[in-house]
């Protein structure tokens, strides 16, 4: 099965020393691709730097909600220039995060609206991230219409309603790890089966939200473990797994590749 991760931070400091084992292990395990995401100035510079230096990983550039109080217009000009790299194939991680409000509401929503429009001007998909901001994350792109903007909605974790509106505006579904877990997946399983098929994806997150059984043996997450997330969603779904690892590759080729069909990338 050829895989692609669609979400994994390789910038992080726990893949210091060992980056070129994990992407190694990651690609006898089958990844065909991953997707590295910036969430600041200096991890964008770095998921860039990766991109360029092993074959088959792409990039994007972007301020998380978590960093918006410390964005500026000159720092999203400098995400800009970045992007103008071929590894570069996203805008994000960027949204909204009211969990721990590690910014401030009202930072985050404008460096998030700020943000669209530049990925839309580039004509970049987006890669979202929302955690409990009650439907505002939903408000403000349905404020900021465009109809040829695509993007994947990471780590879902709504509930169907919100599904269902994602994918109304033309969004891909990441699903992690999260969906092997037995109490804390159990609403999103019963949740998948609403996602098309041709609008799901499967990620790590790595570092973070390393799946089951992994989880019982480390805590470091990384791309390798995305095909328990795959087999997991397989099972769920009632799929032959070869099946769905075509599905959702081909998807992610999709939407983060030079091939991506957004009109003048």
């Amino acid at each position: 099965m050829n895989l692609f991760d669609s979400h994994c931070h390789l910038d992080d400091r726990s893949f210091r020393k060992d980056l070129k084992a994990v992407v190694q292990r990651a690609n006898q395990d089958g990844l065909e691709m991953m997707m590295t995401v910036g969430i600041d100035a200096a991890t964008s510079r770095r998921a860039v730097e990766i991109a360029g230096e092993f074959k088959g990983v792409v990039a994007s550039v972007g301020i998380h909600p978590h960093r918006a109080a410390t964005c500026s217009h000159k720092m999203i000009d400098r995400l800009a220039d970045l992007a103008d790299n071929t590894e570069v194939q996203a805008w994000g991680e960027i949204g909204l995060d009211f969990n721990r409000m590690v910014s401030p509401r009202d930072d985050q929503e404008k460096w998030f609206v700020k943000q669209l429009h530049r990925a839309d001007e580039l004509r970049l998909p987006l890669i979202l991230h929302e955690r409990d901001s009650q439907g505002r994350l939903l408000e403000l792109l349905n404020a900021n219409p465009n109809p040829l903007r695509q993007g994947t909605v990471h780590c879902f974790s709504g509930n169907r309603k919100e599904l269902l509106s994602y994918l109304d505006l033309g969004f891909y579904i990441g699903i992690t790890g999260i969906v092997t877990m037995q109490q804390r997946g159990a609403e999103l399983r019963k949740l998948v089966r609403y996602i098309p098929l041709d609008r799901l994806l499967i990620e790590t997150d790595a570092p973070y939200l390393t799946p089951t059984p992994q989880k019982n043996l480390t805590r470091r997450n990384e791309p390798a473990f995305v095909k328990s997330v795959l087999l997991k969603l397989a099972d769920v779904l009632h799929m032959d797994a070869a099946h769905l690892a075509k599905m959702t590759t081909g998807n992610a080729k999709r939407l983060f590749t030079p091939l991506n069909p957004y009109p003048c990338r």
